[in-house]
């Protein structure tokens, strides 16, 4: 059975939603061609899911001495993290809610067979 080396990344700064929007587009993938991917996406998630993967495949060279050319992206998700609420005022002395969203990100890496 293939061995699986996970990564987390909490509280992170980006809405799940937009998370997902690039998380969608490297799973499945080798790590290596991921890591390039996110290189040149112009998208604000892209950064921290890259330094994710960047440590995972630093995970299996170390700890279990898998060559990061044979690592894949097994899964990856994004989930909902604790929200902060701001209130910013406005007319007639109501507010406007607003809420600030973060995630948290979960990678697992298998080698391929």
């Amino acid at each position: 059975m293939a061995q699986d080396i996970r990564a987390y990344l909490d509280q992170c700064s980006h809405s799940p939603q937009k998370v997902r929007l690039v998380i969608d587009l490297v799973r499945g993938k080798p790590a290596v061609e991921a890591m390039n991917m996110l290189r040149f996406l112009p998208n604000g998630a892209a950064r921290p899911v890259r330094k994710l993967i960047a440590s995972a495949i630093a995970n299996a060279e170390e700890n279990f001495g898998i060559s990061r050319d044979d690592l894949y992206i097994h899964t990856i998700t994004a989930d909902p993290a604790p929200m902060r609420k701001w209130r910013r005022f406005g007319a007639r002395g109501r507010f406007k809610p607003i809420l600030r969203r973060s995630s948290h990100v979960t990678v697992v890496l298998r080698e391929r067979e």
